[in-house]
């Protein structure tokens, strides 16, 4: 029977990584549509596009979250299940 394998949580240098680079990029995309020579109705949409995008993504990324971790505790209840049936098993033991 495999042992679980515990999850590596992130680092901190990870998460600042990844922290630094949707905040460079999220501003590099402001700041695109900010200076993009086009209408004032038009800047809107592309801002309002990558507002929808962002929200989007961190939705997209907390389901996927939440899918890892039922899977992950379903998997870890059966297991506690099949061990508990194991230590209760007695083959010799005689029906009565």
């Amino acid at each position: 029977m495999s042992t679980p394998q515990p999850q590596t949580s992130s680092t901190a240098a990870f998460y600042l990584q990844a922290v630094i680079a949707f905040g460079i990029s999220l501003a590099g995309c402001v700041v695109g549509i900010a200076y993009l020579p086009i209408d004032p109705w038009q800047r809107a949409f592309l801002a309002m596009t990558l507002l929808f995008v962002v929200t989007s993504a961190f939705t997209l990324a907390k389901v996927v979250r939440d899918r890892q971790e039922i899977s992950t505790v379903r998997v870890r209840v059966d297991e506690a299940r099949l061990e508990k049936l194991l230590v209760e098993h007695d083959p010799f033991r005689v029906a009565a």
